[in-house]
């Protein structure tokens, strides 16, 4: 299959290089121009870890060329830039080109249908509720693969194309997908944002101040008990929906291959065995301005929505807000499109089950 790849991030290049060595056609799309530059100039890439293939891969001049012919679309780009890349893809995409949003916040898959309505396209929409891995860049062409996930959430726009959707993902990426009940589901399944906050916020002198350090390490007891609380707080808005999403610990036994513990003792069992990640070494970090507006102010809102007010995250983004001396709600360019306050529940629970 040719499969377009929206994005030139860490997590494009993984699945670039997963796809790639199953057999696939990969081509990448960088907004910039500059993300995949040297790999449309011939250089191979090399992804080494838990994903091992050194070979070409095409990148794209523009995401018209990305699509051409492309039987998937995956956006894989920081939330922040999905509404571009969304716009972007709109005007260009065949009707018949299933998208997958890798991964999914912020009600991402909301807008992409309401925009494809618009355009009088009804495209199958599927969100992850995380990315199919992790890993970091290292320079312009090649990237470490820290782990190949177990088992990944997922749902379809609209519900009823639920099926088909997963038959899609299981033939390209294996049987590792589980369906949940709608886009509702998805949408408090990404735990990311929780997870990060807990680990920047308490954290956050290390990336200030450029230092190199074991993100699995840090995550001690006190971190820990933090991150269960604000996990807590997501479960209680589930919970009021009617839904079962995973639980925190469920997330890092199935992500990262540990035994179930408490979040600190998992942490440390994944250090110990060299797969703990290394922290971010920077404040500008996706930690915070992705994080924070498009995933914990996502979460926020649902929490008003149901009467379960999450505190912490309501804190976490306050806080963030005024160390950076900014609103960071603000750079949210997705919920403001939805007009998701306005929304009542049942309208909302509607639009997660069928689409625009």
């Amino acid at each position: 299959m040719k499969i377009a790849i929206l994005g030139a991030g860490s997590i494009a290049f993984g699945m670039a290089a997963f796809l790639a060595s199953a057999g696939h056609e990969p081509v990448l799309w960088s907004p910039s121009g500059t993300g995949c530059k040297t790999l449309g100039q011939g250089t191979d890439l090399v992804a080494s870890g838990a994903v091992t293939f050194t070979g070409p891969v095409a990148a794209a001049k523009s995401c018209a060329d990305a699509l051409d012919g492309a039987d998937l679309a995956i956006i894989a780009m920081p939330v922040n830039a999905h509404r571009m890349a969304i716009e972007a893809l709109i005007p260009v995409i065949d009707p018949a080109c299933p998208v997958i949003i890798s991964s999914h916040a912020s009600f991402a898959a909301l807008y992409l249908s309401k925009c494809l309505k618009a355009a009088g396209k009804d495209n199958l929409i599927i969100a992850w509720g995380t990315t199919l891995l992790t890993g970091r860049r290292r320079g312009e062409t090649s990237v470490t693969v820290n782990t190949v996930r177990q088992k990944v959430d997922m749902a379809t726009l609209p519900q009823s194309r639920a099926e088909e959707g997963l038959s899609l993902c299981t033939a390209i990426f294996g049987d590792r997908f589980v369906p949940r009940d709608g886009l509702m589901a998805i949408a408090l399944s990404n735990l990311n944002p929780q997870n990060h906050l807990g680990i920047a916020l308490l954290n956050l002198t290390r990336m200030e101040k450029g230092e190199i350090w074991s993100q699995g390490e840090h995550v001690t007891p006190a971190v820990g008990a933090f991150i269960e609380a604000l996990d807590r707080e997501r479960l209680a808005i589930a919970e009021a929906f009617g839904l079962r999403t995973k639980t925190v610990q469920e997330h890092f036994s199935l992500s990262f291959h540990v035994p179930l513990g408490s979040v600190s003792e998992m942490n440390q069992e994944m250090h110990a065995a060299g797969r703990g990640g290394q922290g971010p070494s920077t404040a500008d970090s996706r930690y915070v301005f992705e994080d924070v507006p498009f995933g914990l102010h996502a979460t926020a809102v649902l929490g008003r929505i149901t009467g379960r007010p999450a505190v912490l995250h309501e804190a976490g983004i306050a806080i963030f807000s005024a160390a950076f001396e900014r609103d960071l709600t603000a750079d949210n360019d997705l919920l403001p499109a939805l007009s998701l306050d306005s929304l009542d529940r049942a309208a909302l629970e509607a639009l997660c089950l069928k689409g625009y």
